[in-house]
């Protein structure tokens, strides 16, 4: 790179001649636009900005040059002159990801704003000072001569419109700076501001081999050798057991390539410059793929600065400030194009994003090829989850079909059916509920069976020790793919420096600037940033409360509702009121968490934001606990209410809690809280998959697709006839940014929540889990492929923060439904009365065991029932669920021994299920190591290989010194054939 002037020059460099290529360019000015010649640059004033123009204008403004009526190059900055001939400009430019040339592929695409045609911007920014100083002019001759000057403008204001003019300028200067460095980096640019999307102007990016290789060396990115080893996966035995599986399940496998030997893998090794020989290059346009060339030239984009501002600014900080509006690689081309050559993205799109192939397996090797190791880890990740979930929902619905089975022969709910029963229960309101009978909660009990039963116990303990397989077998998995990926030795990557986080430095900078140093001293810099900490834990703290305060206001919906219904005149509204209450507060719970889904999404990355953390990896981790915290407070709140607070705090007949004013707390079914905890779960499970996970996904793009086709003037033929006309960088610019994965993660996290933490009281849980990741696997994988634009490609060893998620979710899950079983559902009373109290062993009168007494004349005053006749008979006694003295007792109401003894068996339940189930999963986690045998032993062995191959390396080239050393010095020295000169 030759550069003319001194560094403030604001004209651009020249590139005389490419070093790869060997073609000469022309040269460009600040904007971008194309002088005619070389000789005209010493005409030119060093500190005037030059602005893109057609040819026309060209020839009235610079009629002196040479050229000036050529409009052939005045579209694309930096094309080789021996690239365009006459036909080939003539002819527009050609479909497909590649220069003008036809030749060079297009690795990566930057995009900014043409803020105005280029006659106005021309005509703006080279005369502005001319009008500002015409201006000044003519207002002083008037006020030498008295008249008054025309209010057409203020002076003040047309500065300020040349100010903000300037910084329209400066990001342009900024521009052209940062692409001057690129080409000194080596990479090949080139403009396309055409008119097919007004106001867009595409810089597209070309990696050159000698590139490639610098960039591949840098990064230590391992290429396969030409070295070939076989991989055995254990023992003869295994092996064909192996095979015999891969057979059988070969309609599961999708069709994505000619699949080679699974036994035989290249030796891998970081690319080296100086060991090219060590590597198959006989086809170059293959040995870096697309998704290594988008990397590599990333990798140059994050180094590259633009140092002739005040301040240096990389792409990130280039990004932020406007100067290019995205950064992206292309996708490989077209999904529905069916005559097309088969490429990576199209074969995805139909053996994976399909839905009529969600019965095959997923192909993680094309997934990571196309789209980078940590989005191909997610998918992985995601599909072990699911072929996990098979025998999770299979055994699901064995307890839930036993609960089915053993209904009829339930002796308490049979006793609760009993017609001859006639048990009396208390009100369950003040004042405007009644008596009611015992018989009436007939269905409830009998639905409660189908959940609580002593499969519950059994089916506690198998998802424990399934999360800890779980989580067992995606380590394996895991390490698996690190072998095969390549990634054994991967080291973290360098993270670089947010965007924000640089903008914020020189916002903070500047004031300092135009401070005093006694003010400088008093002020905060930008890494003392506690104030936002502080601030983020105390907002932290209030989004939880006010999910708390959702809680409570859904709690005095029901209790109001209640009394609404019980006062009402209508028999059918009476008969349906705990139905009628459950069903509607558990979807004003699920419509309430959606909505606030999303305003706790706004407000964890809004702190995050406010903490400006330094590094991207720093801001994801950060991002990821806030939302994780509100979010999972948001999805739980009203479960771990229902399984643990509901029904405790009520108080007795005469004695009640009250909430507010009236509204006394609520209690539970006489079968207990777990029907309500399973309705609850069930509602916000379905109602999160179907609507904010899978409806939401495909239904927002479809309607943002539609809106933009009624904005659009054009109807549907039209529409596809102009994306015919587009070529793949502006096709891409339509399709919707990378958002990340974590906010896919953040969904799948909830639902093993949902799966792992109650389910004792929900056995169906992972069947309507793994009905809903079928889909969502084709849903992510469509949207990826189709829908959004192609990410750069990460590499990753492993999922991150989300693995320390998962392994905390299963261990606490022990703990859950270990109270849930103990103290939400009835096990442990059933247990105690059958072995302590029950005369024949047997669960007989189990139901009457289970209520106390009350004399109605204790009821406080205004508590008593309205209509006290309503049965048709005056009670003296009710019954109430609880374990009371008797009021003719010594102790009328006090807690009985058989409450305590039943607390004391709970308390022993959960101690004892918590350590022996963690036990087994301790046990399960030590049993299974972490990475298989045959891994180790092929890592083992490829170190061996490798060091085998630099030996003989270096044997080859010993020997080579030797022969030049006894070859006699009369013979010419001949150059080895194996010697090569390099090519990078």
């Amino acid at each position: 790179m030759e550069r003319h002037g001194d560094d403030d020059d604001p004209m651009q460099t020249i590139n005389n001649h490419d070093k790869v290529s060997g073609k000469t360019f022309l040269v460009h000015n600040l904007s971008g636009s194309l002088l005619p010649e070389l000789e005209e640059q010493g005409a030119m004033r060093r500190n005037d900005y030059y602005i893109p123009v057609s040819g026309e204008e060209k020839a009235a403004d610079f009629g002196n040059t040479k050229d000036g009526g050529d409009s052939k190059y005045n579209k694309y900055d930096s094309i080789p002159l021996n690239s365009l001939k006459s036909d080939e400009a003539a002819s527009g430019p050609k479909q497909g990801p590649t220069f003008q040339d036809g030749q060079r592929r297009v690795d990566y695409v930057l995009t900014y704003h043409v803020q105005k045609p280029q006659s106005v911007r021309r005509k703006t920014s080279r005369f502005a000072d001319y009008r500002i100083l015409r201006s000044l002019r003519r207002s002083l001759s008037m006020m030498r001569s008295g008249d008054t000057p025309p209010s057409k403008e203020d002076p003040e204001i047309a500065a300020h419109k040349h100010r903000l003019d300037y910084h329209e300028d400066d990001k342009r200067f900024c521009q052209t700076e940062f692409e001057d460095n690129l080409r000194e980096m080596g990479l090949e640019l080139e403009k396309d501001e055409g008119n097919k999307i007004p106001g867009i102007g595409f810089l597209k990016i070309h990696a050159p081999w000698n590139v490639l290789c610098r960039e591949a060396e840098f990064m230590k990115l391992k290429m396969p050798t030409k070295k070939v080893y076989e991989v055995k996966q254990g023992s003869d035995v295994v092996e064909r057991i192996n095979l015999f599986i891969h057979k059988v399940t070969a309609p599961l496998h999708p069709k994505v390539e000619p699949n080679r030997p699974q036994n035989v893998k290249h030796l891998s090794h970081p690319f080296s410059r100086e060991k090219q020989h060590l590597f198959d290059l006989s086809d170059r346009e293959s040995f870096f793929n697309s998704k290594t060339r988008a990397s590599i030239v990333y990798e140059v984009l994050k180094r590259t600065r633009c140092t002739k501002a005040k301040y240096t600014m990389g792409i990130t900080s280039l990004l932020g400030n406007g100067v290019y509006t995205a950064a992206y690689p292309l996708h490989d081309g077209d999904v529905d194009d069916m005559g097309a050559e088969a490429n990576d993205r199209k074969i995805l799109y139909e053996e994976w994003a399909s839905y009529s192939v969600f019965y095959k397996y997923q192909p993680i090797g094309l997934i990571r090829k196309y789209f980078g190791e940590k989005i191909g880890l997610y998918f992985a990740w995601l599909g072990v989850y699911t072929q996990m979930l098979i025998p999770a929902a299979i055994v699901g619905v064995i307890v839930f079909l036993y609960g089915c089975a053993t209904v009829d022969n339930d002796i308490p709910s049979m006793e609760i059916c009993d017609p001859r029963n006639n048990i009396t229960m208390c009100p369950l309101c003040d004042r405007a509920c009644s008596y009611w009978k015992l018989k009436t909660a007939c269905g409830t009990a009998r639905a409660s069976h189908l959940f609580d039963n002593p499969a519950t116990v059994f089916f506690s303990i198998f998802m424990a020790l399934w999360a800890a397989m779980f989580m067992e077998h995606w380590k394996r998995r895991q390490m698996r793919l690190n072998y095969i990926w390549d990634l054994t030795g991967f080291e973290e990557e360098e993270d670089h420096h947010r965007a924000e986080y640089e903008i914020q430095v020189m916002q903070k900078t500047l004031k300092k600037q135009d401070m005093s140093p006694k003010d400088k001293k008093g002020k905060l810099t930008c890494t003392d940033r506690a104030p936002a900490y502080m601030m983020g834990l105390f907002i932290m703290l209030l989004m939880v409360g006010v999910t708390f305060a959702v809680v409570f206001g859904v709690i005095l919906y029901r209790i109001s509702i209640r009394a609404a219904l019980h006062m009402s005149s209508n028999p059918t509204a009476r008969s349906n009121i705990r139905a009628t209450v459950k069903g509607t507060a558990a979807v004003i719970n699920l419509v309430i968490i959606i909505v606030m889904d999303e305003v706790y999404g706004a407000v964890a990355r809004w702190l995050t934001l406010l903490e400006v953390p330094k590094t991207d990896k720093s801001f994801e981790e950060r991002l990821i606990i806030k939302t994780f915290v509100l979010k999972f407070a948001n999805a739980f709140s009203p479960i771990v209410y229902l399984a643990f607070f509901r029904g405790r705090m009520v108080g007795r007949p005469g004695d009640y809690v009250y909430v507010i004013g009236s509204y006394r707390m609520e209690e539970c079914a006489h079968a207990g809280c777990l029907m309500e905890l399973c309705i609850q779960l069930c509602i916000t499970m379905l109602g999160k998959q179907l609507i904010q996970n899978n409806l939401f996904e495909i239904g927002i793009p479809k309607i943002k697709k539609l809106i933009r086709r009624r904005k659009s003037d054009m109807d549907s033929q039209q529409q596809q006839d102009y994306n015919m006309t587009l070529q793949r960088h502006e096709k891409d610019h339509f399709l919707g940014p990378f958002v990340g994965l974590s906010p896919e993660y953040m969904e799948m996290i909830i639902q093993f929540g949902m799966v792992t933490l109650f389910v004792a009281s929900f056995p169906l849980a992972p069947l309507f889990a793994l009905l809903n990741n079928i889909i969502e696997i084709r849903l992510d994988a469509k949207k990826f492929v189709t829908e959004v634009r192609r990410p750069i490609a990460a590499r990753a060893k492993d999922i991150g923060i989300w693995y320390n998620l998962l392994r905390g979710l299963s261990k606490v899950a022990v703990i859950v439904n270990a109270f849930v079983i103990s103290f939400t559902s009835d096990f442990i009373p059933r247990l105690v009365y059958q072995y302590m109290y029950s005369p024949d062993g047997s669960m007989h009168g189990f139901v009457n065991h289970t209520l106390s007494y009350f004399n109605v004349s204790d009821f406080q005053t205004g508590t008593a029932p309205l209509q006290p006749m309503h049965l048709g008979y005056e009670v003296q006694i009710c019954r109430y669920k609880d374990y009371r003295e008797t009021p003719w007792s010594n102790t009328p109401y006090d807690l009985s021994k058989e409450f305590w003894a039943i607390l004391a068996c709970r308390l022993a339940f959960v101690i004892v299920f918590q350590n022996v189930v963690m036990l087994m999963s301790d046990f399960v986690d030590w049993l299974i190591p972490d990475i298989p045998k045959d891994i180790s032993l092929q890592i083992h062995k490829e170190k061996i290989l490798m060091v085998e191959l630099f030996m003989k390396e270096e044997e080859g080239k010993k020997l080579l010194r030797d022969n030049h050393t006894n070859q006699s010095p009369f013979q010419p020295r001949s150059r080895p054939a194996s010697h090569t000169p390099s090519n990078c």
